[in-house]
Parts: C-alpha cells; structure tokens; sequence
C-alpha cells in the first residue's frame, strides 16, 4: 500500500505543472472546460491508486486474527513443564556443569539440606573431562565412610539429580526402613547390591526422558543394553557417589551393613552440621535454638514462629523447662530420627488415645517407644510440648506437632497449602490433587 501511495503522489506530482500552464493560456470562459478535465484526471488518478492497493492486496493478503492467533501459538511452542519443589531446589543449589548437564557438589548438596538460600556464585563452574578425572579419583572408598564424608570433599565430586533425590530419601527414612531399601536394590536377593542393581535407582526415582526417535523411555533403560543389560559403553557418566559405593571399575558390591552404615552416617553428617550452626562450637543448644532448629524449615509463617518463640521465652521464665544444661546433639539426633518415624507415631498415637485427642507427655514418650523404639529424654519431651502446646493445657494435639513437624522432615521440599483458607484452600487443595494424579 505504500508503494502505490509513492505512485500516486507522483504522477500528481508529474501532472501539476502542465496544468498550470494550460490553465494560464485559457481565459475565464473556458475555465469550467478545464475544471471538468481537471476532475476526470484526479478520477484516473483514484483510479490507478485503487488499482495498485488491490494488486498488493491480492498479492500479500492481511492475516486473519485466527491464523494470527495460530502462528502465535505454534511459534510460541511448547511450554516447558512445571518444575516440582525439589527440582527447583537442585537447579538452585547445583553449582557445576558437565557436557551440558547440571551436577551438585558434595557441598552443594549439604548446603541444600541445610541452608535457605545457596551461596552467592556467578554462573555455574564447568568442568572438563581431566578435572572429573581429578575429582573421581580422589574419592575414598566405602570402607573409610564417615560422619565427614560430604565435609571432606567439599566441593570436589559431582552428583546427579537422581543421587539427590536418593540423598534426600535416605534422610526422611526411619532406621527400621534401611532394611526395606536394601531389599528393595537387591533384585536377585543374594543380599548383595552391585552397581547393575543400584541403577534401579533411577528407574524409582529419576523422571522419564525422550530418546533420539521421541519415544518415552526410563534413564535407566537408556543406559543399559537390551540384551544383557549391563551398562553400556556410552552409559552415564561415573558420579562420586557411585565411585564410592561401587570402586573405581563400578565391579564392588554393598551388603546390608556397609549399605546401613552409610545411611548412617549420612543422615548424621547432616544433623550434626545442622547442629554445630546453632551451638557455635559448644557441645549442647539451649532451649530456644532447639525450637528454632525445629521451626526452620517449617511453612509456618515467621509471624507464627515468632509466637513460639514468644511462648517459648516466656515458659522458661517461669521455670517450666527443665533442660538446665542444654540440649546435646546425642539428644538432638535421636529426636530428629524420631521425626522420620512420625507415620509410625501418628497410628500409636492414634491407637493409644480415643479419636486422636490430646495427649500427655506421658503417652508421648510412650508413644514414641512404640514407634521407635527408643526413649527420648524427658526434658527434650518437655520443651517440644512448652514449643508447640499453645492453650497450656500441658497436652498436645495433632494439628500442633505433627502437622507442623511433617513439614520440617521434608526441609522445604514439601507442598503446602496451609497458607490457603476457606475457599481459597479448598481450591487449591482440589488443583493439588489434580495435579498429583
């Protein structure tokens, strides 16, 4: 259209001077002549200018808004799928790079369980072929596992998102579950885990992936030959975890004790660097930093656990707490371990009470015996009921500890919804469950 706009402007343009000179060399009576040769030029002028739109028009037609609307849509493509709280929390903290795959540190992964926020960094540190090498080789054996395993390679190895999610798993699990996991690896049921086996690993947890032809197929099954199904050639790339676990060759196997022990002393590498954040040093925690442990990774808003922290305060003023000489991390451990049992907990507790009402610290410490079955020191039961009893009634409801401590067990990997009330709530608790299934 504005080619033909320039077409007309010119041809107007070329036609104003002879019609000046023409108009001057006729008198006034001839001038209605010229007025009526003047109008037919600017209707071929029109003319030609209409001609020249609907040659452009025909030529390069205007979209229509729904096939506007369909270009839209098919260059837009498709939207990435949603990413879940503990992949979010891998990609936040992971901070070193692989032939282009992400990988956490041990650092990483402690800071992740640990910390709120990850370290400052710029971009994430891409490491070669000889540094993975370098790591690897460095890697002590499963013999020399440690409650300073994670602490003492710092950030030289690498893990992968499904060793994470395994990591993670390890932490929430109760003692007595070590047995079921063991069993659940061992396929053939020799006792014996090998390297072929573990990688069922990533069946249970990893996501699935798209192959070269588009077709949906496990990490696993990537990985493994069809007809043997020993690791391939092109397998995934040898990781810490698994160089520790299996030797440098991938040929050593885990029985249960060596697989319990390293459970183990995961799970407490993990408290005890937890532990040493709030007790600076010292061999116990008072009451207050106890409470502030448990609340930290809870979805309580910090308004709410100010208010505990409040009540907290202002019972042990009153001599209500009977922790005079702290709170030891032996204490602090068998607490937190209790914590992976609180399934357990919540059907003795339920089995012990009538329609799950209130109860005492008596029934609680026998509750958890049940469950557990070990003691938990009586001070430390006692600063968990002045933390979490609001109406001091010296009893303790469900919706006060348990529903507030499942949250604290998953360290912020936890979907909540208590932050949605009324119909708010219920729609998002229906969109949840949508979502799930």
């Amino acid at each position: 259209m504005a080619a033909a706009g320039r077409r007309l402007f010119n041809i107007i343009r070329s036609s104003e001077a002879p019609l000046r000179t023409f108009s001057s060399k006729f008198s006034k009576r001839k001038a209605t002549k010229f007025s009526i040769f003047g109008f037919g030029g600017v209707c071929a002028a029109a003319g030609t200018l209409v001609f020249y739109v609907c040659r452009d028009v025909v030529r390069n037609p205007p979209l229509l808004p729904a096939v506007i609307a369909k270009e839209k849509e098919n260059t837009k493509g498709k939207e990435p799928p949603r990413l879940s709280k503990k992949e979010e929390r891998f990609q936040e903290f992971a901070s070193c790079e692989f032939e282009g795959q992400i990988y956490m540190t041990p650092q990483d992964f402690l800071e992740s369980v640990t910390q709120e926020e990850p370290r400052a960094r710029i971009g994430r540190r891409k490491i070669t072929e000889k540094e993975l090498q370098k790591m690897l080789k460095n890697v002590p054996s499963k013999k020399k596992s440690s409650t300073q395993l994670f602490r003492s390679l710092h950030d030289q190895g690498i893990i992968s998102y499904t060793q994470y999610l395994f990591l993670l798993c390890i932490l929430t699990k109760p003692k007595a579950g070590f047995q079921i996991a063991f069993n659940m690896f061992d396929r053939d049921g020799n006792q014996r885990v090998d390297r072929k086996e573990f990688l069922v690993v990533e069946e249970i947890f990893g996501k699935k992936t798209d192959d070269e032809s588009g077709e949906s197929v496990s990490l696993v099954s990537k990985y493994l030959s069809p007809d043997s199904e020993e690791p391939s050639i092109q397998g995934p790339p040898k990781t810490t975890l698994m160089i520790h676990l299996f030797g440098s060759k991938g040929t050593d196997c885990l029985d249960f004790k060596t697989f319990f022990k390293f459970m183990d002393n995961l799970q407490a590498e993990v408290l005890e660097l937890e532990f040493l954040q709030y007790s600076k040093g010292m061999p116990v925690i008072n009451e207050e930093e106890f409470a502030e442990i448990l609340l930290r990774y809870t979805n309580a808003a910090t308004a709410d656990k100010e208010e505990y922290l409040q009540r907290l305060r202002k019972r042990i003023s009153h001599g209500e707490v009977l922790a005079e000489n702290g709170i030891t991390f032996q204490e602090y451990k068998d607490f937190c371990q209790f914590l992976n049992t609180l399934d357990d907990f919540t059907i003795a507790m339920r089995m012990y009470t009538i329609a799950n009402q209130p109860i005492s610290q008596t029934e609680f410490k026998r509750a958890v015996k049940i469950s557990t079955g070990h003691d938990i020191a009586p001070h430390v039961v006692n600063t968990v009921f002045q933390i979490f009893d609001k109406d001091g009634d010296g009893k303790l409801s469900h919706k006060e500890f348990i529903g507030v401590m499942k949250d604290r067990v998953h360290r912020g990997c936890r979907y909540h919804l208590i932050k949605y009330e009324g119909l708010d709530g219920w729609k998002a608790c229906v969109k949840h469950e949508m979502k799930s299934a």
